[in-house]
């Protein structure tokens, strides 16, 4: 087997082998020699150069302090726009771009003190549908919100992210209400694959109504093996999103583009006044009726959750030329099969194909569905580790399921999401059912998104305050309206939702909390570090140097590492050669290769140790050995510094309840839960596991 094909180990030494992480990257981030594929993010290959702009006394910026302060970083795109217009078909727009399942059927049949068959009632329904994907798609998101990012990510973490970096005002409120909004982005991704499978399936009762009573086995069947197959990744597959959502969105627009021009009158629905018409006509029922309505627009968070992954043009130039027209046209499909023939408001989708190809439509359309619920699915892994990289989760496993970066599978959100969606299922077997508790966790993100744009907007850009009010009081009045809309299902389950946005809420800002406490206590337990080094040489015993190195991962370089003080303490001895590494995740997506490392060397004398920060953003793993290695590679260490054979000794903090404030008493068992389930630091750090010796000691919180 030839050098270049040899399989590395995973404790090889790393400047032996010539993995992509050690690479410098070629101008513009790519990695030379290899070959991109269309759903890789874009921001995973570099940034937009920005303009240098010099300090206040005319001296040019260093590099360092342009990267660690620039706000103008956004993706850049290293594949055409068609080839990442195709990748986001295939991420971003499952969840909106499968609607057209259920929403007219929903709106028309739970709906129906005020969505009548009649022209009034067909049209006023239609004209609620295209304002609201208008308002809140085209114009908030893709129009205005998209504009707001964190160094070109997007979704409410990286918007809680750049508030918290940036000290908006008001800034703990805000951060409460971006956690807020993370959770309700889980709660909504437990409903997103139930009732979108199983809207799928219910064409057969349709198709072949005979198979009707197998709807719910089969949509569970799926559902379970689209979970169990997670660890393996999606990298196999991956290839096949875009095309199977390009053709999806082609035939739905195609099936009712063909019942438009039958009954091309629908068309006059597109006017407002006919959504004005309807909300007086019907009062109460039809702002009832919004309920159903936001059914259309469920997915549209993902357009800026995305963001960071193919860049604000491929997505905006996807969904105003190939997705909104598609699922416009099915909508107006719909609607004019519906006052053409009113019985078909018991599954006006799929009786908008002709009858010999309903089951192949159910195929297509379960397959559609499938990479919807994936991408939900990709996306809670995706917040559950930038939530953790922030600090408002414990450590939690994550398994790397492919070389592509990105794709990962976290297994407690997995299998936590399984439970959740399985029970839906087997509770509620209905599309029409789900529908019922579908809506509030949506509309509730959707506010809070408004919320925290219009902070980041007053704050980054100095927009005037009346250019913001018109906004907000065109968005909010939306989305206040969808919201309170869908309060009234609160008592057929939407509460599910809300509670469990509430639980991670509260479990994210107990352990934001609880981390703070241990930290001032273990602080005061760990001591000044300069005052240890600076003890040292006059320490009675001598202190002994063996041979060897020793690396000590610590939160900073102010505090000394509870087992660099328990090896002089209780052996008095010192390697000759110490090394602390600090990790610092700091609230961008990824740290460029000149800003992630600082050393400095610290102490005096004989007992001279070094201090090197590795910064990671929130989507990069942060691996120990492979950033030491690496910033010996660029000279930052010393070449003979013996890596390969290093030792590292890690304090392993054990947590016990004090009678102290701080927390009360519920969030102090909360928080020691969490603590001891937290996953290891070695696997966390990507330590070694035969070189690496924990040293326990006691916190108090």
């Amino acid at each position: 087997m030839s050098e270049s094909r040899r399989k590395a180990t995973f404790h090889e030494a790393a400047h032996k082998v010539s993995p992509k992480a050690l690479e410098e990257p070629a101008p513009g981030g790519a990695q030379p020699g290899v070959k991109r594929t269309f759903n890789e993010a874009a921001h995973k290959l570099g940034y937009w150069p920005v303009t240098p702009k010099p300090h206040a006394d005319g001296a040019p910026p260093s590099a360092s302090l342009l990267a660690a302060t620039s706000d103008e970083r956004d993706v850049i795109a290293h594949a055409g726009r068609l080839v990442l217009a195709l990748g986001a078909l295939g991420v971003v727009y499952g969840d909106i771009g499968t609607s057209p399942l259920y929403t007219e059927q929903v709106i028309f049949n739970a709906h129906r003190d005020a969505a009548h068959t009649t022209t009034a009632g067909v049209y006023g329904v239609v004209s609620l549908i295209f304002w609201a994907l208008m308002i809140v798609v085209s114009i908030k998101y893709a129009g205005f919100i998209m504009r707001a990012h964190n160094r070109g990510d997007g979704g409410i973490m990286a918007l809680t992210a750049l508030i918290r970096r940036r000290r908006v005002g008001r800034t703990a409120l805000l951060v409460t209400l971006g956690i807020f909004g993370a959770g309700l982005f889980f709660g909504d991704g437990m409903i997103t694959p139930a009732i979108s499978v199983i809207s799928a399936v219910e064409g057969l009762n349709v198709a072949t109504p005979s198979l009707s009573h197998l709807v719910v086995p089969i949509s569970l069947g799926i559902l379970l093996a689209l979970f169990a197959v997670q660890r393996y990744g999606t990298g196999a597959v991956g290839w096949l999103f875009g095309p199977v959502i390009m053709i999806w969105f082609a035939t739905i627009g195609v099936l009712g583009g063909r019942e438009v021009i039958l009954h091309p009158g629908v068309l006059q629905g597109l006017s407002p006044i006919w959504g004005v018409r309807f909300m007086v006509d019907h009062g109460g029922a039809a702002f009832l009726t919004l309920g159903g309505v936001v059914l259309a627009v469920t997915g549209a968070e993902a357009l800026y959750a995305d963001r960071g992954h193919f860049g604000a043009g491929p997505i905006r130039f996807t969904w105003f030329l190939i997705v909104g027209p598609a699922v416009l046209l099915s909508y107006l499909g719909q609607a004019a099969l519906i006052h053409a023939h009113p019985h078909t408001i018991t599954n006006p989708f799929y009786l908008l194909v002709p009858s010999g190809g309903r089951l192949a439509m159910v195929v297509l359309a379960t397959a559609a569905t499938i990479i919807a619920s994936q991408a939900a699915l990709t996306g809670s892994f995706s917040v559950a580790r930038q939530a953790m990289q922030l600090g408002f989760l414990p450590r939690l496993t994550i398994v790397h399921t492919s070389d592509v970066e990105g794709q990962i599978y976290v297994p407690l959100i997995n299998w936590g999401l399984c439970i959740g969606v399985a029970a839906l299922v087997l509770v509620f077997q209905h599309s029409a059912r789900l529908a019922d508790i579908y809506g509030v966790a949506v509309t509730g993100t959707f506010i809070l998104n408004t919320l925290l744009f219009i902070a980041v907007a007053r704050s980054l850009w100095r927009t005037p305050r009346s250019r913001l009010a018109l906004l907000g009081a065109l968005f909010l009045t939306v989305e206040v309206s969808f919201f309170s809309a869908n309060l009234a299902k609160v008592e057929h389950g939407a509460w599910l939702s809300l509670g469990i946005g509430l639980v991670i809420a509260v479990v994210m800002i107990t352990w934001r909390r609880g981390q703070t406490v241990v930290t001032a206590n273990r602080t005061a337990k760990e001591g000044s570090l300069d005052e240890f080094l600076e003890a040292l040489p006059n320490a009675d015993p001598p202190i002994r140097r063996v041979p060897g190195t020793a690396i000590f991962p610590n939160p900073n370089k102010q505090t000394t590492p509870l087992a660099l003080r328990a090896e002089v303490e209780h052996n008095h001895s010192l390697h000759e050669r110490v090394v602390l590494v600090s990790v610092d995740q700091v609230s961008v997506p990824h740290v460029e290769l000149a800003d992630r490392f600082a050393v400095e060397r610290l102490g005096r004398g004989l007992f001279k140790v070094t201090h090197i920060t590795i910064r990671t953003g929130y989507h990069d793993t942060p691996n120990v050995p492979e950033g030491l290695a690496l910033a010996r590679k660029r000279g930052l260490l010393e070449r003979n510094l013996d890596l390969e054979h290093a030792s590292y000794f890690l304090s392993r903090i054990t947590i016990a309840a004090a009678d102290r404030r701080g927390l009360r008493a519920l969030q102090k068992r909360m928080f020691m839960a969490m603590a001891r389930n937290a996953a290891s630091p070695i696997e966390h750090f990507g330590l070694p596991g035969d070189r690496t010796i924990m040293i326990g000691s006691q916190v108090t919180v």
